[in-house]
């Protein structure tokens, strides 16, 4: 837009206000933010007003949350309420997502007199009608992560570990 300016005045001042911006929210310089789409940031956040100590210490949690898988997410997911997850490449279901869902498959297999881990139910396994407790079972997203799957609570799944272990990527 301004390549044919004959001064850079105003490309030079929107660079400044991006970067002041930035700085301005931003404590910590972490090596993740090199290389962010600062100026989309801004324009998509700059407007919004945000507890600058909240915002630094939710950076330092995340930053020391093991299931966030990309640390270069942190940041818009912070900028923008806290919506998007996969942002930060979580993979990981919560305990209330997991405890519901098992309650919901074993109160459902028990009705049925059938297991309530989905793959023992199929073939001739002995485990057909097993009834597994909450600790001998994973968590698993039935539409793989991978694939695009959410790690949401209707995309999860109880599967008894062997079966988790076993599906793999399918």
């Amino acid at each position: 837009m301004h390549r044919y300016d004959d001064n850079i005045y105003e490309v030079k001042n929107y660079f400044n206000s991006v970067i002041d911006w930035a700085s301005s929210l931003f404590k910590d310089v972490e090596k993740e933010m090199s290389g962010l789409e600062w100026g989309r940031l801004y324009e998509t956040y700059h407007a919004k007003d945000y507890d600058l100590s909240k915002l630094n210490e939710d950076v330092q949690t995340l930053y020391g949350d093991g299931y966030v898988k990309n640390r270069r997410g942190i940041w818009e997911y912070l900028l923008g309420g806290e919506i998007d997850v996969n942002l930060l490449d979580v993979r990981v279901f919560d305990e209330p997502t997991k405890k519901a869902t098992y309650a919901r498959q074993t109160k459902e297999a028990t009705r049925s007199g059938t297991s309530n881990c989905s793959l023992c139910r199929e073939g001739h396994q002995a485990s057909k009608t097993k009834i597994w407790r909450i600790d001998e079972m994973d968590a698993d997203h039935v539409t793989p992560w991978s694939k695009g799957g959410s790690t949401t609570a209707d995309n999860c799944e109880m599967l008894c570990k062997t079966h988790n272990r076993a599906k793999g990527n399918r």
